[in-house]
């Protein structure tokens, strides 16, 4: 394979990581705006780059025939991936290629993709084959009916992941878990925020300077776009077949200081009406009516134990053997009820007992805090065992249904 001119290649813009409102005019052409632009960031990836055309351009061509484009940007892979991508146009005519040699990243590469990009609707996508292409067509479909923004998600119906370790789903949970903490009003829109497989239409994010920091687009996009309406899709995340992963414990320092850098610059108040649209009320009055019936049985249990005239044990003690009692009247019920859309789909023993012990350690985590506020209550505030445990369910309450909502009932095993 020979490529001798770079003349095929796309310059790479310089400048503020901004995308214009108008897609940019395609010199000899009349009319150079389409429907979708699909970005694929590679680095050293030429033994899937030609797979990874052909399967997209095939699916695709079959949804919407000669109205996309697809985008690949290499950040001058010493395997040359760029260059076999170049020599790809000649048979795949809506395949563009840009080579960038002074910058590096996944998520910039992904911008300045956007940013010579004739779609109305911009995607990103790996090139690795770890994201399946026919899913595109869904999202697609999102987005036409009237979607801002359409995520494929492992953790909605029809999504998950093939082959983790244990480690790497901890890591995963623990990251996103970190990330509702610094950041709930952009990670709590979606349920799948470390996600790299979505698209959004250009007007959602036009003018906005974007500041990404590692590989996590999806994050910098909600957080600074105008997106209103997000739509999910299930897909299986599947491990690559030809390369070597580019995970590492880089990537994991580069999301928390991307986080902390979004928690900083984005406002808080513009998200509030976004928020409570997508706040799942029906779900929580559920949970809170089931907590309802862990206060009186925390209650009791605490009466029993504590009360000078029963067993009389020291307040901290009672209250951790009532709290855990409470907790596991509560799982009960909530999955039988308040999450029984989810848990009807995952019966198995082995499921449930997953699904109790996340629910465990969060509560647990929530007991914790309400021994603290308890005790805080009763001995600087109100000398009033019962009101000052009341307060304290309250607040741990809140913690609870908001981090069991996000990790602990949410489709991911698949066969």
């Amino acid at each position: 394979m020979n490529v001798n001119s770079s003349s095929t290649l796309l310059a790479v813009p310089t400048g503020p990581l901004q995308i214009s409102d108008l897609p940019p005019i395609n010199e000899g052409a009349i009319a150079s705006d389409i429907f979708f632009s699909l970005v694929i960031p590679t680095y050293k990836e030429r033994d899937n780059i030609h797979s990874v055309v052909q399967i997209l351009t095939q699916t695709l061509n079959e949804y919407i025939p000669e109205d996309y484009e697809l985008i690949v940007v290499d950040d001058d892979s010493p395997d040359l991936t760029w260059e076999v991508a170049q020599f790809l146009t000649k048979e795949y005519p809506q395949l563009r290629v840009m080579r960038r040699q002074g910058e590096r990243g996944l998520s910039s590469a992904v911008i300045r993709g956007w940013q010579v990009a004739r779609g109305q609707v911009l995607g990103v996508i790996d090139g690795d084959l770890q994201h399946p292409p026919e899913v595109l067509t869904q999202l697609l479909s999102q987005i036409s009916q009237g979607a801002d923004m359409a995520v494929a998600s492992r953790h909605v119906d029809g999504g998950g992941v093939s082959s983790w370790s244990a480690i790497r789903r901890f890591l995963s949970r623990g990251a996103q878990l970190l990330g509702l903490i610094i950041l709930p009003g952009v990670l709590g829109r979606v349920s799948d925020p470390m996600s790299g497989y979505f698209m959004v239409r250009r007007s959602s994010i036009a003018g906005a300077t974007l500041n990404p920091v590692g590989y996590k687009i999806l994050l910098e996009v909600i957080g600074r776009g105008n997106i209103q309406k997000i739509a999910e899709v299930g897909y299986v995340f599947c491990e690559r077949k030809e390369g070597e992963s580019k995970v590492t414990w880089k990537q994991y320092v580069e999301y928390i200081h991307h986080l902390i850098r979004l928690r900083l610059s984005t406002g808080r108040l513009k998200r509030i009406n976004q928020l409570a649209a997508n706040f799942p009320m029906g779900r929580f009055l559920r949970f809170g009516l089931v907590g309802l019936s862990g206060v009186f049985v925390d209650m009791a249990m605490l009466y029993l134990l504590s009360d000078p005239s029963t067993l009389g044990l020291p307040l901290t003690r009672s209250k951790i053997i009532a709290g855990e009692i409470a907790i596991f009247n509560n799982f009960l019920w909530n999955d039988a009820w308040t999450f029984a859309d989810v848990s009807m789909r995952q019966q198995q023993w082995h499921q449930r007992l997953k699904r109790f012990l996340k629910f465990n350690v969060i509560c647990l985590a929530g007991l914790m805090l309400n021994v603290l506020v308890l005790n805080v209550v009763f001995n600087f505030l109100i000398r009033n065992r019962y009101i000052a445990n009341l307060i304290a369910i309250a607040i741990a309450t809140v913690w609870n249904f908001w981090v069991n909502l996000k990790l602990s009932w949410r489709v991911t095993d698949v066969k």
